[in-house]
């Protein structure tokens, strides 16, 4: 354990523990809004709130969110673009900036990218870190274009 040198106002240290960390508890509301028996909604904790405020924000279009046009991947956009050597390239690099930018409590490990044009679709994998925890979160979706 590190030693670290207090001065002698704060008293007999070995008598005392010191606290120097603090685990933080990650919640959100469970966006699917189904209710407990009690009436409440259910929350997600930890890893799980994370995986899905960052599905939110990859999937969140440019202009969704009012007053914050930046906000979210956009990642529609690139769908309707034509496909070439470059495309999951300049995805990846999409997702990794908008986790970086607006989740905090997401560390991005991996960013995978493979561009389908014969099915117009982007499969996305998107691995990461939990911020302040050990545990690794892979988080995989499909992109689309809807006709």
């Amino acid at each position: 354990m590190a030693t670290r040198a207090f001065s002698i106002e704060d008293g007999n240290l070995n008598s005392r523990s010191i606290i120097t960390t603090r685990n933080k508890l990650f919640s959100d509301i469970d966006l699917t809004f189904s209710k407990r028996p009690s009436g409440d909604i259910f929350k997600k904790v930890d890893a799980a709130a994370v995986k899905q405020a960052v599905k939110n924000l990859l999937l969140t279009n440019a202009f969704e969110k009012p007053f914050q046009p930046t906000f979210g991947g956009n990642l529609n956009a690139l769908l309707f673009e034509l496909v070439d050597d470059e495309s999951s390239h300049e995805i990846e690099n999409v997702v990794e900036e908008t986790i970086t930018r607006f989740e905090p409590r997401a560390k991005v490990i991996s960013v995978v990218a493979n561009v389908e044009p014969d099915y117009n679709a982007v499969a996305v994998t998107v691995t990461f870190q939990v911020v302040n925890t050990e545990e690794v979160v892979t988080f995989e979706t499909t992109l689309t274009r809807l006709r």
